[in-house]
């Protein structure tokens, strides 16, 4: 199945490292401009090296009057990645306000914001689109110690559907995918907790953690044309996990 962004315009959030720099590198390969967003100068620079042509963005979306100074005006968007995030593993009884005052402003927040700037363009232009907002199996599965990052990945996949249903008459589609671990810098910090990733990858049907490119592909699937009644969903990529 080839999938081709020619004449397509995508942004991708937290396009730095992990997912969301592969998704960049994907969507450029299948002929997409790619706006990428990351708070982290370096990792653009580094990107914008490897794949000549993106337009880097620095910017840190818990910041909403940053996020609308320097997005505000970006022109127009046909497919939206909203990956970034941050994971702040704390018990319950531990949990900060700073710490989850960080966490609901960049992996919740932020994706109200930014998305409502490119669905606004989308309607404005009178065009179809795509959002998928990258959650987790946490959103559906306690998991301990991630109280504040479960907590937002759960207020994102209801987030999507309610987008979805709002968003659908203008020809928007928005979905989720719901990876298990994925080691990337932040999936690392899980399994930092020996007994937690042992638990998980127990439970895991395949006995695996998934791969980015595992993730990648999903996410591609969903912004295309392949996936057009596909609608306030989410493509769980877990191993199985989550059938168990």
């Amino acid at each position: 199945m080839q999938i081709n962004f020619s004449g397509l315009r995508a942004l991708v959030t937290g396009a730095g490292k992990g997912i969301g720099r592969d998704t960049v590198k994907a969507l450029h390969d299948s002929g997409a401009k790619v706006v990428a967003v990351s708070r982290t100068k370096e990792d653009l620079v580094s990107l914008s090296k490897e794949h000549p042509g993106l337009e880097p963005v620095c910017l840190d979306l818990g910041d909403w009057e940053a996020t609308e100074r320097a997005l505000g005006n970006i022109g127009p968007i046909d497919l939206l990645v909203n990956n970034a995030a941050v994971l702040l593993p704390e018990p319950f009884l531990e949990v900060s306000k700073e710490a989850f005052d960080r966490t609901i402003n960049v992996n919740l927040r932020s994706v109200i914001q930014v998305s409502q700037m490119v669905a606004r363009g989308m309607i404005a232009r009178g065009v179809s689109g795509s959002i998928v907002n990258v959650s987790s199996i946490v959103a559906r599965a306690p998991v301990a110690n991630l109280t504040s990052y479960s907590s937002t990945k759960g207020a994102m996949d209801m987030l999507t559907k309610i987008m979805a249903l709002e968003l659908g008459p203008h020809q928007i589609r928005v979905n989720t995918v719901n990876p298990t671990v994925v080691l990337t810098n932040m999936g690392k910090q899980v399994v930092a907790y020996p007994e937690l990733a042992k638990s998980i990858k127990e439970r895991t049907p395949l006995k695996k953690f998934a791969e980015v490119e595992d993730v990648v592909y999903s996410i591609l699937f969903l912004l295309s044309d392949k996936s057009a009644m596909t609608n306030g969903l989410g493509i769980v990529v877990d191993g199985g996990y989550l059938a168990c």
